[in-house]
């Protein structure tokens, strides 16, 4: 049987290689033995949102046979320890991540705009990231510092507030991202090489973020910037290394998908999502995937869903809760790279709750000890978060939970609209929507209902401000429509005390909106209302372009400063009952 063509390429460079090192003599000599094979060990990473500490809180792990486990897991420091005990495992190791390193984090990392979350990775020993959408969420200027360090301010917050800024010392990849000058943004690709002469072995990295990232991110943090199509970005990239003569190829992607089967389960049940859309496009040389985005994790051969790609898929969930652990073994000789092993390992962590208190271990999963060098910094940007985490401000009547799917109505989601409709009543406001996918993480306040300001940070850690804008009832029904388009995903707003809408998702597109009132009345198409959002909806984000279109534009406090006020303004707030979005089925 032939050789396919990537095999017989890499088997005429190898041979060529070796022809060039023969002395002119060598006809009178023996050949010498081919290279053996090489194992490269990968650590997979994606998703980690800036958690330096232990999340407070359960992950729920499934196990193959669907026994299910709550475990108290992530924090840099254990992760730390994880990533090199793993890396030991052989001579030659890469880590890489794919995506949302940082963007959406708690406070001891955001309000610091993310330099201890880069400076955790620095020390653990991260090579590559790929951008994933949450890497702009402060806009791509603010992006290219975090790379190559400095004190440039480009948003509200002030940087190196606590030690000069240096950069990444690992290298942010972005194949799909194009500057208006035909440039990526950052490198599509990158080598990394090990062994020396006849011996050495290279490794091409592919890194690359979804292509919808604009209508997920404040729409002026990604101008002059074009996101092109993910395949396509990747194929052109195994082009190029493939012409430089790698012998393996990795794709890092913050894109991914979701599955019914567990954590660690090998048999790719129930795989759906776009990522399966872009990997059946794509050049079938690549060897590897890691991937992100969903917050799933799994391990997969592609080849049990298309016989004609035989690389790995993998993604580790979230917050560094897990790695992938992969062994990627390379046959220089042959000309050949193959996933001989890969596996999610769970990173438990010595957990407190909510409040702070021990929480037992799970004994199904090794508790990981710190790692004391990462543990000591991170714990020099807690203590100098610490008085702004603490300081109450103020009480609610009870829990607040999570926030449940984009389009399900949650008090705090009310809650937080009715802070924003507050915030802004001397802007003329009559209503306000809220994004429920920019929503991170429920309320729950002390024993007597107090809440700090480390509480509030981590629902709404984005820093935007409060715009309100004018628009004509019959703009304000077609932006209701939107929630239900065929742009993004379907997400419904969470909206202020006195807006009720009622929507049928059995109607065709753009009529699903059945009825809608304020204050009880019907929205007056003729009749112009000012309407208040967050600074990342009013520049269109999340796909709802009709909010571009308002007029007489106020710009107010930001979000968080308004939530504050509001709860301040009585001893204790109530939470509000939901019943304001209704959907008919």
């Amino acid at each position: 049987m032939p050789h396919s063509p990537r095999i017989a390429a890499r088997m005429t460079r190898r041979l060529l290689s070796l022809l060039a090192a023969l002395p002119l003599a060598a006809c009178a000599t023996v050949p010498q033995p081919a290279p053996a094979p090489v194992t490269v060990r990968v650590i997979g990473l994606n998703d980690f949102h800036g958690n330096l500490e232990p999340i407070r809180r359960p992950i729920r792990f499934v196990e193959t046979d669907g026994s299910e486990h709550q475990v108290y897991s992530a924090g840099a420091a254990y992760l730390a320890s994880a990533v090199a005990e793993v890396k030991a495992k052989n001579e030659y190791s890469l880590v890489i991540a794919a995506g949302d390193l940082i963007g959406g984090s708690p406070l001891v990392s955001s309000i610091f705009l993310d330099e201890p979350t880069i400076g955790a990775m620095n020390r653990l020993g991260l090579d590559f990231n790929a951008v994933g959408n949450h890497e702009f969420d402060r806009g791509w200027r603010e992006l290219k510092r975090i790379q190559e360090g400095g004190c440039e301010k480009h948003t509200l917050r002030e940087p190196c507030a606590v030690e000069q800024f240096a950069g990444s010392d690992f290298s942010f990849l972005a194949a799909n991202v194009v500057q208006e000058d035909g440039e990526t943004l950052f490198p599509a690709w990158k080598i990394r090489t090990f062994g020396e002469g006849e011996e050495a072995i290279s490794v091409g990295i592919i890194g690359l973020t979804l292509k919808d990232t604009p209508t997920l991110v404040t729409p002026s943090g990604v101008a002059g910037l074009t996101f092109g199509d993910e395949a396509e970005a990747i194929n052109r990239a195994v082009g190029e290394l493939e012409a430089r003569g790698v012998d393996a190829t990795i794709v890092t992607i913050h894109q991914g998908w979701y599955t019914e089967v567990g954590y660690n389960d090998h048999s790719c049940g129930g795989v759906a999502g776009p990522l399966v859309d872009i990997l059946e496009r794509v050049d079938p040389r690549v060897d590897l995937v890691l991937s992100g985005h969903t917050h799933r994790s799994y391990v997969c051969d592609f080849s049990k869903l298309d016989p004609a790609r035989g690389f790995t898929v993998t993604s580790a969930g979230y917050g560094g809760s897990l790695l992938t652990d992969i062994a990627l073994e390379i046959d220089p000789a042959a000309g050949t790279a193959r996933v001989t092993e890969a596996n999610n390992l769970v990173i438990q962590s010595t957990g407190t709750d909510r409040d702070g208190n021990p929480a037992p271990p799970d004994p199904a999963y090794r508790v990981w000890i710190p790692n004391p060098e990462i543990e000591a910094y991170v714990a020099r940007y807690v203590a100098a978060s610490k008085e702004a985490a603490e300081r109450p401000v103020g009480r609610i009547s009870g829990a607040a939970r999570d926030p449940g799917p984009a389009t399900e109505e949650t008090q705090l989601g009310n809650l937080i609209a009715d802070a924003q409709l507050f915030g802004t009543r001397e802007a003329g406001a009559e209503i306000a929507f809220m994004n429920n996918s920019g929503i991170r993480a429920g309320l729950v306040p002390d024993g007597d209902g107090t809440l700090s300001y480390g509480d509030i940070y981590t629902v709404q850690p984005f820093g935007n401000t409060l715009v309100t804008k004018s628009f004509t009832g019959a703009q304000l029904l077609r932006l209701l429509e939107q929630q239900f388009d065929e742009e993004g995903f379907v997400q419904t707003f969470s909206a202020s005390e006195g807006f009720a809408l009622a929507y049928d998702m059995r109607l065709p597109v753009g009529s699903r909106v059945v009825s809608v009132t304020l204050d009880g009345a019907p929205i007056d198409p003729a009749r112009s209302y000012r309407v208040t959002m967050n600074s990342f909806l009013a520049a269109g984000g999340d796909s709802f372009t009709v909010f571009e279109e308002g007029t007489e534009v106020t710009n107010g406090a930001i979000d968080l400063d308004a939530f504050e006020e509001y709860l301040r303004a009585v001893e204790v707030r109530q939470l509000p009952p939901t019943g304001r979005i209704t959907e008919i089925e």
